[in-house]
């Protein structure tokens, strides 16, 4: 049984939440949770808190006053179980473990970590990159990014982005062998990519409507998509890159982008941390800053 306390956590969680969905999952509890804490607190006040069917979900008015209040009281209650320095106010310090794909960790990821230590100068971070999945629990990771499906329901996880992809070759390649005019053509051109580790075999290129394609002879692989991005712009194959490894390179003429129409799906780039509680404030910080950072786009070019 929910205690009132923990009812207006997630109540206030939910207020500011798409839906209760989207709600479960940043704090790491099931959607019927979510519904039954509302509905218990509706009840208790007599008023209806959300205007909900099967499509939408949308706070009312009497919602949004008490969820302006309710914010106040559990920010105080939050500031008792901190530990205050000299000045009175909560700390946030301590060692942050992140880990992320390589192109977005060496760009993205630096300078918005960055620019969030100016404002809270005693964090420190240590990030691992690596392109595929990383286990967070044996790496002790605190909070990962990473694009497509996270299927680990250990984790708490906010979609904030969606990342394109490109079927791309050098100018230089495409004087060399023509711009191919369908899949058939560009499977007979040499092609670079990496290497799937779970697999040992390349990563499969994706095209829409779910369709895939595994080359078989690779003119470049290696294990690094950084590696795959410099062998593409030295013109030894095409390659099919993520939008935030391509996207500046198209936009220069570096690289040129072919056959779009079979671009597959975006996937979704998503923040994700472990379903551990409590939550110390130095990881909630870095967590929620990350997702209102990268949520804004400000760091992901738009296609040209």
């Amino acid at each position: 049984m929910l205690n009132r306390l923990e009812m207006l956590r997630i109540f206030c969680t939910a207020a500011e939440a798409r839906n209760f969905k989207e709600a479960a999952q940043h704090l790491g509890i099931s959607p019927q949770v979510v519904t039954r804490a509302i509905q218990t607190l509706e009840h208790q006040l007599g008023e209806l808190l959300f205007h909900r069917n099967t499509r939408q979900c949308r706070i009312t008015r009497e919602g949004e006053r008490l969820a302006q209040i309710a914010r106040q009281g559990l920010e105080g209650i939050d500031c008792l179980f901190q530990r205050p320095d000299n000045h009175g106010t909560p700390q946030v310090e301590g060692v942050v473990r992140l880990t992320a794909p390589e192109a977005i960790g060496q760009t993205s990821l630096v300078h918005s970590l960055a620019r969030l230590r100016q404002h809270y100068p005693k964090l420190h971070f240590e990030l691992l990159l690596e392109d595929n999945e990383t286990n967070a629990v044996d790496e002790q990771i605190d909070i990962g990014i990473r694009h497509g499906l996270i299927r680990d329901s250990r984790f708490v996880a906010r979609q904030v982005a969606e990342v394109q992809f490109f079927m791309v070759a050098a100018p230089s390649l495409l004087a060399q062998c023509g711009v191919p005019d369908s899949l058939a053509a560009l499977q007979q051109q040499p092609v670079v990519g990496t290497i799937d580790p779970r697999t040992g075999k390349p990563w499969p290129w994706f095209f829409r409507h779910e369709a895939q394609w595994i080359p078989r002879a690779l003119a470049f692989i290696s294990n690094s998509t950084q590696a795959e991005c410099a062998a593409v712009l030295a013109g030894l194959g095409f390659a099919q890159l993520p939008g935030f490894i391509a996207i500046p390179h198209l936009q220069s003429g570096a690289l040129v982008e072919v056959l779009p129409d079979l671009a597959p799906t975006p996937w979704a780039l998503s923040v994700y941390r472990p379903q551990r509680s409590p939550v110390p404030a130095r990881i909630r910080v870095v967590y929620d800053w990350l997702i209102s950072d990268f949520a804004n786009h400000a760091f992901f070019p738009a296609k040209p």
